[in-house]
């Protein structure tokens, strides 16, 4: 983030739900995956729509046709900042190699050598930061976000696409 959108100045998220429409049938595994990742970002974030000139900020992140993530933003004191939505389209095909890197390294752990599976970690890891900066490049007309917290959202936005 800019050193002038620090966490000092209050731009940091302290409530994040997800709708409970855009939640997928899922397994104990990927509910944990979620929980994880929601509590992490929670722990630590940098998080500034740019039209707000101060937070913290509670987040509902809502899933829309498949195609539409929403945003909606209000301060801590319930007042409305608005809603950004970000297409799911750039998105597809990360999420996808992520989700086969990760079935690769899932099956590897049984049978590989440890410098295999570390080599599909890389690349997981990898694809993880990919999706990463293409989430902070798209909302950067919009909302201004740190890497970690980047990350954290496109776990997020992986576990909302995921199937058991």
């Amino acid at each position: 983030m800019s050193e002038n959108a620090d966490i000092e100045n209050d731009h940091y998220i302290v409530e994040l739900n997800i709708d409970a429409d855009s939640l997928p049938v899922t397994n104990v595994e990927m509910q944990h995956e979620r929980r994880v990742a929601i509590f992490d970002l929670l722990e630590e974030n940098g998080f500034r729509p740019l039209d707000s000139e101060k937070g913290p900020y509670l987040v509902k992140l809502a899933l829309r046709d498949g195609s539409r993530l929403d945003f909606e933003v209000k301060r801590s004191t319930g007042t409305d900042i608005g809603t950004y939505t970000l297409s799911m389209t750039p998105f597809r095909r990360i999420v996808k190699d992520y989700f086969l890197i990760c079935e690769s390294y899932h099956n590897a752990i049984r049978t590989a050598t440890s410098a295999r599976i570390e080599a599909i970690d890389m690349g997981r890891r990898g694809l993880h930061n990919e999706g990463s900066r293409l989430l902070t490049d798209s909302l950067r007309n919009s909302i201004e976000i740190d890497f970690n917290t980047s990350r954290r959202f496109f776990t997020l936005i992986c576990s909302l696409h995921r199937r058991p």
